[in-house]
């Protein structure tokens, strides 16, 4: 039998990267910048902002 490794995870607001499945109301919250190579985009959905603290990325000061 072989091990099956899973999908790297979908970009964008379909999908939270706190619990690593699908919502339907994730938004951008953390763009992680790197000096070469393109960025990373973080979204969460409702319920794991609300536990973790994240605010949208629009809303940070």
């Amino acid at each position: 039998m072989t091990a099956q490794s899973s999908p790297p995870a979908p970009p964008g607001p379909g999908w939270c990267h706190w619990h690593k499945g699908p919502s339907g109301t994730a938004v951008l919250v953390d763009i992680i910048e790197q000096g070469s190579g393109p960025g990373r985009q973080l979204y969460a959905c409702n319920p794991c902002r609300e536990q973790r603290g994240l605010r949208p990325y629009g809303e940070k000061s």
